[in-house]
């Protein structure tokens, strides 16, 4: 967990004032004492002695040096990781629709299985969340755009059609253009399924050169967050290392999940016969790039936890919070409570 940070750390050597008070609230107690013995008969001073009245004649003053220590720590305004419910409005879910999720070594079938969970996942989700679907194979198509209207998104996932290849690139470079749509991204890669020249600057061919664009932290955006499901491993389209550096510089987290089995298996499909097998390194290295996290799920049991690991991300997530306001209000019940009990027990304030 991280630690407490503070915007005035120097404000904290006030702490070092509190020793002093509490020396001279003894230094008090100790002359109020001497003149009661004075001044007072021994009746008095037997009831002022006594363990009750010794007791309760401390809690006030304690509990107002506990309100001034949290009020100086309240003025060097901390800040500490908290968990809130999470900020983000969009979610792009990037679907393999490769002709290997034809596979039945998930029942009904791997694609019936992913459509299943990913509606369920959609169903679970806040409402003010929206949600595009991008659909991938040889090329990847924006299906439907972000929107909070759960049929239409149920709808575009429905429409998946199995297709030959496998463009991971293009799944996550069409996702970007759908979170940035003035950044000028060249998606045509994407679009027609050809390998991009070599050196070509994938994402900026078509940016105005007077928006100088300046890379973020990964994983700073908070708005949006692309979901990325493949059971197989790129066969054409972009680099989707390349696209990840560009998802990572705009600070889009891209969560990846794997679907299938490592070892791979042959699958069948518009009489081709091709064996199939799930791209662990590469999905891993994008979820690292993106500050993102990679998920394996061998079953329809296991995507759908997967899944539901995924919403409890999205719904809630860890962020770095001031709390100045936090010790403002603990100091200042404790500095009322300092007082209604010296109102109660001794008719006076403190």
């Amino acid at each position: 967990m991280k630690p407490i940070t503070f915007a005035w750390p120097e404000l904290l050597w006030l702490l070092v004032l509190l020793p002093l008070l509490v020396l001279l609230y003894v230094w008090l107690l100790r002359r109020k004492k001497k003149a009661a013995v004075r001044y007072a008969n021994l009746g008095m001073i037997k009831e002022a002695m006594s363990a009750g009245a010794n007791f309760r004649r401390h809690v006030p003053p304690v509990l107002f040096l506990v309100a001034l220590a949290l009020l100086i720590v309240a003025m060097a305004r901390p800040s500490a990781t908290v968990v809130l419910p999470s900020q983000k409005q969009t979610i792009v879910l990037a679907l393999d629709a490769s002709g290997s999720m034809r596979a039945k070594d998930v029942l009904p079938s791997r694609l019936e299985a992913a459509q299943a969970a990913a509606k369920q996942f959609v169903a679970d989700l806040p409402a003010k969340a929206q949600v595009g679907v991008v659909v991938f194979a040889g090329t990847a198509q924006l299906v439907q755009p972000p929107t909070n209207d759960r049929e239409a998104i149920n709808a575009a996932i429905d429409r998946m059609q199995l297709q030959r290849a496998t463009a991971t690139g293009s799944a996550l470079i069409v996702s970007l253009a759908t979170l940035f749509p003035d950044a000028g991204f060249d998606v045509s890669t994407a679009v027609f399924g050809r390998e991009a020249p070599r050196n070509a600057p994938i994402g900026d061919a078509k940016k105005d050169p007077k928006k100088d664009f300046k890379p973020v932290p990964p994983g700073s955006y908070n708005s949006a967050v692309i979901i990325l499901l493949t059971d197989g491993q790129r066969t054409t389209g972009p680099d989707p290392i390349e696209i990840a550096k560009l998802a990572a510089d705009r600070g889009v987290r891209v969560y990846t999940v794997g679907f299938g089995t490592t070892t791979g298996e042959v699958i069948g499909f518009e009489g081709w016969s091709f064996r199939v097998r799930l791209d662990e390194e590469t999905l891993k290295t994008i979820a690292t790039m993106t500050q993102g996290e990679y998920f394996h799920a061998g079953s329809a049991a296991d995507l759908k936890k997967v899944y539901e690991t995924l919403n409890s991300r999205l719904s809630l997530e860890k962020k770095e919070t001031e709390i100045t306001a936090l010790f403002s209000a603990v100091a200042a019940f404790f500095t009322l409570l300092a007082g209604l009990l010296s109102v109660l027990w001794f008719n006076r304030i403190l």
